[in-house]
């Protein structure tokens, strides 16, 4: 599964390695089960599946799903649970997250029981049990919360603990099992699943599908989706994809097809060479959803997609068609790291998610060989890694788990963009040879198994001589990044010394071992020196004697961690750094000073930014410094402000926009015009472009381009009647038609229909479609809504708890920075501080969240009205 941190702007041995008892992963334990029995409780606790995955062997499921044409009707379902079993007097505890009334006959080795139903959990009393083979047969109707029904087409979504609010089951990881399905839909469907299809037949207007055995695999990795799909089929390097997916636009798919297939197969080829295994399961196929929560998830031979990560037209930027690129590899290299080799417990879930990121990365740099990898790995990671890592809610990379219900809260962009950031020093530290050998060791030792991140440490500490505990220690189980510092003496214009020290940002004594690139630049060249940061002060004997530079650059390789000086003499020479990845790293050093209040000031550095506009020549950095600039204009200037740097800004964008010769480096100016459009002529011009269609010159605009257009026109209240509707009547696929039929009152000129809409959001069936809701939000919450929405900030946070229950896994945090981001008020960082006052025992992972996503509001208090700030 893969994450990307966005923000919600629409408008842009455990010894070994140092790791706390606390964190240990359950199945490191030798010893037997507790005694006694374990509780019956709300969710999966660790206590629970240690006790099952000592009882429970040769697990499979045989299930039936009789799914009707309408979405609001019952499923009709069954089941039939195989394993074996090793008496105990505990009852055999069931996980179904759905109410009483939905289980309906309860069979046990062809007998009949009564139904005892208790916090979550179907229990079976072991007297209807033998030692050995057993089967439990289970009639019931399937739980809705998790199967995603849309009007003409489903799809399940079961992780991390959500099997279970389908279909009764054993809902933990490290209970493997085989999966067998028989789906009965509208004859009109299709369906794919794990496993291949058996056989179908036809009755009247249903049809079922009978699939094969999938392997042993997770639940959380069984799934199916079944609807009105196209299937297009394709063999690749002798292996048949079937692709299904609901695109209606031909350009999309003409111009898509060939990418999503070869990209795949580029990826398969690569992770079998890299690990040494054949593609270890019988398919590989794949489904693109409409509006899907994540970017993928890596169902065991049936992948989901969102669409409109795959589908790119002829106005895609290279940045689009890298995302496409790294998505499709991470998803591939999940069929190794994850489902061939899976976790023992959820609190190890990042070690699948970073080896799936560490390694598409390396895919992508073979598939789009043209690009920059320092480059890219730089962009793609340290900006979102940052942007929790340097916030009062930041998580460490491993954390304990006790309960599988909180699994969901571990996700985020520490696991996705930090962890893979530790790797890349891991490889550094080990050598990448090593660093392979020892992951085809440990993906051998436990195929279709179980592992755990201690033990492959304790493989890979048989390949390096380097220090794995104290590494370990301060990357995974510590949270934080470092705050560097330095000094650097001359004397008759030669270096006298340069030495380098570090602490946490917090003020702590600690030390991040890493190495990392120092660029010394001189009016003819560059030398670079490397530092080997394994204490709390380095001296760099290698500048001793080297002529004085003209300013210093830091982490100019993009490859350490932390928040690095800024030498205030490069500023005005930034764009002569010829080294794309130098630059790119300066505009992060340079922002993320910028957000702890040294160095640099919001308004300095947008007046730095608007000088590089037009002298950025490569794409990807223009990317992330357009980003940044939109990002300094709403969340960092005050509103007062706004206008008059809009206009130098908005002035700025368009000329260079004009003079640019680069297409997309062209819709990307685009992109940040239309994003901070103000003045009435930039608002008339965007006004223009949209109503006639003529995008300008050497920009290409498509349907999606143009809803965005009409979507900012309208949060900027434009006075034309009608934009909206003008616009959903130009798309023609359905999809996306309903898509912004849901967002439309959310854009409103009308306040009581836009408190009518955020009322709604109470209604959990008006939540269903989260990537929907949050891109309202994040209109509703525009900054040029701040006076008229901040009133819905409290009952947002009131229902938190409510979206973390029953939403995916990503809901919380999404729902949180589509509601805060836009905030720079005292009275908006009041509400925050206030609701976590009230209520001092909240769940600490889900106030993790909000303080992650409150953080812009407070950095935006301290940065715009010191007089005024707060004790966050």
């Amino acid at each position: 599964m893969i994450w990307k941190s966005t923000r919600s702007f629409p408008f842009l041995s455990i010894s070994l390695i140092g790791i706390s008892l606390a964190m240990t992963t359950y199945g490191q334990s030798t010893g037997p089960a507790k005694p006694g029995k374990p509780p019956v409780e709300t969710g999966v606790s660790q206590q629970l599946a240690m006790h099952r995955k000592q009882t429970i062997r040769q697990l499979a499921y045989a299930l039936q799903f009789d799914i009707p044409a309408k979405k609001d009707q019952p499923i009709a379902a069954s089941e039939t649970i195989s394993f074996d079993w090793q008496p105990t007097t505990a009852p055999l505890q069931i996980d179904f997250k759905e109410q009483r009334d939905h289980l309906k006959k309860v069979s046990v080795n062809q007998k009949s029981v009564p139904i005892v139903f208790e916090k979550e959990h179907l229990l079976i009393d072991p007297q209807y049990l033998r030692s050995g083979k057993n089967q439990i047969f289970i009639q019931f109707t399937a739980g809705n919360l998790s199967l995603n029904r849309n009007d003409d087409f489903l799809y399940t979504l079961l992780v991390p603990d959500r099997a279970r609010t389908v279909f009764p089951c054993f809902d933990q990881p490290d209970l493997k099992a085989s999966f067998q399905l028989a789906l009965t839909v509208p004859k009109s469907w299709k369906a794919m699943t794990n496993a291949t299809l058996q056989d179908s037949s036809q009755s009247g207007e249903r049809k079922t599908y009978r699939f094969g055995a999938s392997e042993t695999i997770s639940t959380y990795l069984f799934s199916f989706v079944a609807g009105k799909f196209d299937q297009v089929s394709k063999k690749v390097d002798g292996r048949t994809m079937h692709f299904l997916h609901r695109e209606t636009d031909t350009t999309k798919i003409r111009l898509s097809m060939e990418p999503i297939f070869s990209v795949h197969a580029d990826a398969l080829r690569f992770l079998e060479n890299y690990t040494q295994i054949p593609y270890p399961f019988k398919k590989f196929d794949f489904a693109a959803i409409p509006d899907f929560q994540y970017g993928g998830m890596e169902h065991v031979g049936a992948i989901q997609y969102k669409a409109a990560s795959l589908f790119l037209d002829n106005g895609a930027t290279r940045d689009q068609k890298l995302s496409r690129a790294t998505l499709l590899a991470h998803e591939t290299a999940h069929m190794w790291f994850g489902d061939l080799v899976t976790m023992r417990w959820f609190d190890d879930v990042w070690t699948k998610e970073v080896f799936a990121n560490f390694i598409a990365d390396k895919i992508v740099q073979i598939s789009m060989s043209d690009g920059n990898y320092d480059l890219e790995f730089l962009i793609a990671h340290f900006p979102a890694a940052y942007d929790v890592d340097r916030t009062q809610g930041a998580n460490p990379i491993g954390q304990p788990l006790a309960n599988l219900k909180e699994a969901g809260t571990l996700y985020g962009g520490i696991i996705y963009h930090k962890a893979p950031i530790m790797m890349r020093q891991l490889e550094r530290l080990m050598g990448k040879d090593a660093l392979r050998d020892g992951l085809r060791e440990y993906l051998k030792k436990y195929a279709y198994s179980n592992a755990s991140w201690p033990d492959l440490i304790a493989i890979l500490d048989k390949y390096t001589a380097a220090d794995l505990k104290s590494w370990n220690h301060v990357w995974v189980a510590e949270t934080g990044r470092p705050q560097f510092d330095y000094q650097l003496k001359i004397a008759n214009q030669k270096i006298s010394q340069f030495s380098v020290s570090q602490k946490g940002e917090d003020g702590s004594s600690r030390v991040w071992p890493q190495a990392f690139e120092v660029a010394l630049v001189y009016p003819d060249r560059v030398e670079e020196l490397t530092v080997q940061m394994d204490k709390m002060q380095v001296q760099l004997q290698e500048a001793v004697g080297k002529e004085a530079p003209l300013f210093v650059v830091f982490n100019s390789s993009g490859q350490g961690y932390g928040l690095f000086p800024v030498d205030q003499a490069m500023l005005p020479k930034l764009a002569t750094l010829k080294n794309p990845v130098s630059r790119a790293a300066a505009y992060i050093n340079l922002y993320e000073n910028m957000l702890s209040g040294r160095e640099v000031s919001p308004t300095q550095l947008a007046t730095i930014y608007k000088e590089m506009l037009a002298n950025e020549p490569e794409e990807l950095a223009l990317r992330l410094l357009t980003t940044q600039l939109a990002d300094i204009f709403w969340r960092f200037t005050k509103p007062a402000e706004r206008p008059s740097l809009a206009a130098v800004l908005e002035n700025a964008l368009w000329q260079a926009l004009q003079k640019e010769p680069n297409s997309n480096k062209k819709k990307l100016l685009f992109r940040c015009y239309q994003s901070i459009a103000l003045s009435i002529e930039a608002k008339d011009r965007l006004y223009a472009i949209w109503k006639d269609e003529k995008a300008p010159t050497g920009v290409t605009l498509t349907e999606d381009d143009y809803t965005a257009l009409a979507l900012a026109l309208a949060v900027r209240d434009y006075p034309v009647a009608g934009i909206l509707d003008q616009q959903l009547g130009r798309i023609k696929n359905v999809d996306r038609k309903k898509r912004l039929q849901f967002m439309m009152p959310a854009l409103s000129a009308q306040v009581q229909e836009r408190d009518a809409f955020f009322a709604s959001l109470k209604n959990l069936s008006n939540r269903e479609r989260e990537a929907w809701v949050t891109a309202a939000l994040g209109y509703l919450h525009h900054p040029l809504r701040a006076a008229t929405s901040e009133k819905y900030l409290q009952g947002s946070l009131d229902l938190l708890e409510e979206i973390q229950r029953t939403g995916d896994i990503f809901f919380p945090e999404s729902w949180l920075r589509s509601i805060l981001s836009s905030y720079q008020s005292a009275e908006s960082a009041a509400i925050v501080r206030t609701f976590l006052k009230d209520y001092p025992s909240y769940n600490p992972r889900l106030k993790a969240k909000l303080l992650q996503a409150a953080d812009g509001p407070f950095r935006a208090e301290k940065l715009l009205y010191p007089k005024n700030k707060s004790t966050n």
